[in-house]
């Protein structure tokens, strides 16, 4: 997406009443420091929103320069807290947890989490899991089921598991547990319910992570001829929608469970309000 099209797709979130936009990508080298600056400083400076951003592993000083130009809060992942199992999955070498204390540092708000039913996955390491987050103070935490992708190293049969433990299953109801448990160990939290958790349960996913602990529902605002490129898992829960229609869709959904969205850029403490609550893009 261009700047513009961000921009435009910004200007929408705020007319449709959302307080904050996340803006996530890859790891992908073009959005350069001074790129990320200066589309945080229009989206500041044009609108209301609270900016998120979700860019992976970055350096201190990019962060520094991001949140000078306004950012609000810093997404990253660290998948597991279990440094065996991270090297087995992820074999570069990987600073997230310093990363997010340094943005931290910073005066960002952060996030983080992890996928339920990571092949080697033990219930004491995703026990581990919660205890980090409460350790870490996240302001947000992503708790969504592990969906292979056919086409990666994860995603093939031939993939060895690393212990021989029993292994977390890959379930909407273990990642509603672990979404519960996140829940009272971190009670000020935003925690999402995620696209994955609506892939694996199509017909109830979202409303069921909605029911047992998560507060947030993040539309999603990007172009619907870009959506196609963002190929994460197969099967992926698609949006045909044109974001006016899925915001209509979206309060239908949750009025039919008695659920009405907060307001605002949805900061810290927002499981007070329920729902879709911050409107998030």
């Amino acid at each position: 997406m261009t700047g513009d099209e961000v921009m435009d797709r910004a200007r929408a979130a705020a007319k449709l009443g959302y307080g904050t936009v996340v803006l996530q990508a890859g790891e992908d080298p073009g959005l350069t420091e001074s790129l990320v600056a200066d589309l945080v400083r229009r989206i500041k400076a044009e609108t209301p929103l609270a900016v998120t951003l979700s860019l992976g592993e970055r350096t201190r000083e990019e962060l520094a320069a991001w949140r000078e130009a306004g950012a609000d809060r810093y997404l990253l992942k660290h998948e597991t807290s279990d440094s065996e199992l991270f090297r087995h999955i992820h074999p570069t070498p990987s600073e997230r947890i310093s990363l997010l204390k340094q943005a931290r540092e910073l005066g960002y708000e952060t996030g983080s989490g992890v996928m339920v039913g990571i092949p080697g996955q033990t219930y004491e390491s995703l026990a581990d899991d919660i205890l980090l987050f409460r350790e870490l103070d996240l302001d947000m935490v992503g708790c969504g089921p592990f969906i292979p992708h056919p086409d990666t190293p994860l995603g093939n049969s031939q993939y060895p598991i690393p212990d021989s433990r029993p292994q977390v299953p890959a379930t909407d109801v273990m990642t509603t547990k672990v979404v519960a448990l996140t829940r009272l160990a971190c009670p000020d939290a935003n925690i999402p319910s995620t696209t994955a958790l609506a892939t694996v349960n199509r017909e109830r996913g979202r409303e069921l992570g909605l029911e047992r602990g998560a507060n947030v529902w993040m539309p999603n605002l990007t172009p619907l001829e870009y959506r196609r490129l963002y190929d994460i898992y197969p099967g992926k829960a698609a949006v045909i929608d044109t974001a006016e229609q899925y915001h209509d869709n979206l309060l239908a959904v949750l009025a039919a469970f008695g659920r009405v969205p907060g307001e605002g850029p949805g900061g810290r403490g927002g499981h007070e309000l329920s729902a879709e609550n911050h409107r998030r893009a």
